[in-house]
């Protein structure tokens, strides 16, 4: 389901005769409306509810790639804490002696 495949395509002024009441009474509606300017898109017009389905797809798209990313990318090699600790010079013991800043 692509958001502005089908959307019908209003001028920027046959939008202005609508008025942002018409616009946004049809986008209530579940429409997606689409301003052109020179035959181009350059405006958007959607219900609150469908922006929260775009972001959230994006959202997931975003946690996708990053899955897949680590997918190809992984070694399965794996650092210990301990390791770390003493690569910036550091143990259990000494960390735990650290005060807290309150």
């Amino acid at each position: 389901m692509t958001a502005l495949q089908d959307a019908p395509e209003f001028t920027v002024t046959e939008a202005t005769r609508r008025g942002v009441a018409g616009l946004v009474a049809d986008a209530e509606q579940g429409d997606v409306l689409v301003v052109t300017r020179h035959h181009k898109p350059v405006a958007a017009v959607v219900s609150v509810r469908r922006l929260a389905e775009i972001d959230e797809a994006a959202a997931d798209l975003r946690d996708l790639a990053l899955v897949l990313a680590r997918s190809v990318s992984d070694s399965g090699r794996r650092t210990s804490l301990d390791d770390v600790m003493t690569a910036f010079g550091h143990t259990r013991e000494s960390l735990a002696a650290v005060e807290d800043d309150e």
